[in-house]
């Protein structure tokens, strides 16, 4: 079976937005307009979000790749395999270092540790 890429879906005119420098816009709203082409789906005009396009079994629910677990404590981290990734929470600062020293050691992937964009499992 062939499987087909998902589309990033993105409002109409998305271009237009980022011009005006209007970043958060551009994420998918649904075409309520009598002649939005979109709605209409019109050939040419971007791909609408429909039921087709969801993630297989094995995929879902997954980020990157990783099953996500949501560490309070480092408690927690000792629990955890290798291909688990951690979301660390709304903690103070000097326990989040903790928790990502002890992760680092133990070689697990932080899925919300923003200056690494390139977290793999």
């Amino acid at each position: 079976m062939n499987e087909r890429k998902k589309p990033k879906f993105r409002i109409r005119q998305w271009r237009i937005r980022l011009r005006l420098k209007r970043k958060k816009n551009i994420k998918w709203k649904r075409q309520k307009g009598r002649d939005n082409k979109t709605r209409l789906k019109f050939k040419g005009y971007a791909r609408r979000v429909e039921i087709g396009w969801g993630n297989s079994k094995e995929q879902f629910g997954l980020i990157k790749g990783c099953s996500p677990n949501y560490i309070l404590n480092i408690n927690q981290l000792e629990k955890l395999s290798k291909n688990d990734g951690i979301i660390i929470a709304k903690i103070g600062k000097k326990k989040k270092q903790e928790i990502l020293k002890k992760a680092n050691e133990l070689g697990l992937v932080i899925l919300n540790r923003y200056k690494n964009k390139n977290a793999t499992c």
